[in-house]
């Protein structure tokens, strides 16, 4: 394929964006450059960033007219649970800074300490995990995603075991070290799965529009 021709009947960004992924992964897939004569794929994810920059609050307005009764219900949840999480995160944030000031007062921040490494790092882990939550409910409240997106629960639950991992005990049984392992294995291969499916279907995309 030469290059890609901005189809002027796509208006929605997310349509852009898919437009422009699957023209640069039938790109590589032929190894040709698009041609100077025609939007370029770097031109069209331009176009696309550039309506992702808009004005939000605009943006908001203007799709909130077009929701549906349940569309608009979905919203509020999303918005409701977004100021929750982010509460929280601060919350946590505030905690974790307070720890941490409390130990080097007393001058007992050792990292090779196995505790103070568990309450650390564990309340670090359990702050990712939170923001992750976070960024995956921003993208519903923003209508760039549906209310539920299996890549992200499945990434949020590596994360967390990762940070089991961290917390664990030295005198776990080879048992539970076994069990969470074999869980992190499982979910590790479904999110690779599940991106082998999101890439091979851009790539179908990119095939019906050649």
């Amino acid at each position: 394929m030469g290059g890609a021709l901005l189809d002027p009947r796509l208006h929605s960004v997310e349509q852009v964006m898919l437009q422009a992924d699957s023209a640069l992964y039938q790109a590589k897939k032929t190894r040709v450059q698009p041609s100077c004569g025609r939007t370029s794929i770097s031109e069209l994810r331009g176009v696309a960033m550039k309506e992702k920059q808009a004005d939000p609050i605009k943006t908001f307005r203007a799709q909130w007219a077009v929701m549906t009764f349940y569309e608009r219900f979905e919203q509020v949840i999303a918005l409701a649970l977004s100021a929750i999480i982010a509460v929280i995160i601060v919350v946590s944030l505030l905690q974790l800074i307070s720890i941490v000031f409390s130990l080097l007062i007393i001058d007992a921040f050792n990292p090779l300490d196995h505790k103070v490494f568990q309450t650390v790092f564990g309340m670090i882990m359990t702050l990712l995990i939170a923001m992750e939550f976070k960024h995956s409910i921003v993208r519903v409240a923003l209508r760039r995603d549906s209310i539920i997106q299996v890549k992200t629960v499945i990434l949020i639950g590596l994360i967390a075991l990762a940070r089991k991992f961290v917390i664990l005990d030295p005198e776990t049984g080879p048992a539970k070290v076994a069990a969470l392992a074999g869980a992190t294995l499982a979910l590790g291969a479904t999110y690779w799965l599940l991106r082998e499916r999101d890439d091979r279907t851009a790539g179908e995309s990119s095939d019906d529009q050649s």
